[in-house]
């Protein structure tokens, strides 16, 4: 802080700006610096418009996987077992990988976790990637 040499008036109150023109100096390099590397191009390959429309594909009919209180699977309203679900689940991927159907998930208050949870891994394990949850 400045004092004054005279008066008895106090402490001054101006603002010493050298660090503020060293912080600018500062700034006003690394500008002009770094100025040049942007002006070169970048090549970015842009997806270009398409003139004809994608095919529309009619999905395919949702599966209903019911789970009762008493841990039944029911797959469309037939019973099978937890250790079937997979391979019946990868034979509905590879009809087409790209299109799958809608796993839809119906589980009873109280039906067990563990048979859920079997359900589920069964269906990751098939890389199936539509599951929802419903609850009747």
């Amino acid at each position: 802080m400045a004092f004054s040499s005279g008066g008895g008036k106090g402490a001054m109150s101006e603002i010493n700006v050298t660090p503020l023109i060293d912080v600018m100096l500062v700034l006003l390099i690394i500008f002009i610096v770094t100025a040049p590397i942007m002006t070169y191009p970048i090549d970015v390959a842009l997806p270009q418009r398409s003139t004809t429309p994608p095919p529309t594909q009619e999905p395919p009919p949702p599966i209903d996987l019911r789970i009762d209180a008493s841990n039944t699977v029911y797959w469309n309203n037939n019973p099978v077992s937890v250790s079937a679900l997979q391979g019946m689940m990868e034979n509905e991927v590879q009809k087409d990988p790209t299109n799958q159907p809608q796993l839809r998930i119906d589980a009873h208050p109280d039906s067990q976790y563990e048979t859920m949870a079997r359900v589920l891994a069964a269906a990751k394990n098939a890389q199936m990637l539509k599951i929802g949850f419903m609850q009747q």
